[in-house]
């Protein structure tokens, strides 16, 4: 009898080492204001998130940066803000990556540093121009 093998989906786990690898590929100045962010793997946003975003779909959404963007925390008086995170969805990003037949480690990547841009508030030619640098 053959030698069977099974095969799944990357798991939330695999999914996290992916995007970790990523965050560690983000160059200086940048990477020295990432070492705070949490990094959330789930498979699809919550329903109030969906909301927010005007979203049915829970397909539609492969990221989010929930936080303050670094140039606005200087200052800030009130309460505690929420500690800064990147949220990457895994049902949508397989979704897409088996839709688009780009490498999943290359999606994660673009969704990362398309979130460290909102980090950031980058625009999406710096974001593209960060992305290029990462690879």
């Amino acid at each position: 009898m053959a030698d069977k093998t099974e095969t799944f989906a990357p798991s939330a786990a695999d999914m996290e080492t992916l995007a970790r690898a990523a965050l560690a590929r983000i160059p200086e100045p940048f990477a020295a204001y990432l070492a705070d962010v949490v990094l959330v793997i789930e498979d699809f946003a919550d329903e109030q998130t969906l909301r927010d975003m005007g979203m049915e779909d829970p397909f539609e959404l492969t990221g989010l940066y929930s936080g303050r963007p670094v140039g606005e925390k200087d200052g800030f008086m009130g309460e505690l803000p929420q500690p800064d995170t990147i949220h990457l969805y895994r049902r949508p990003l397989l979704d897409e990556w088996v839709e688009t037949g780009v490498s999943l480690e290359a999606l994660v990547t673009h969704v990362v540093v398309h979130e460290v841009g909102h980090h950031f508030g980058l625009s999406d030619d710096d974001m593209h121009a960060l992305e290029d640098s990462v690879g």
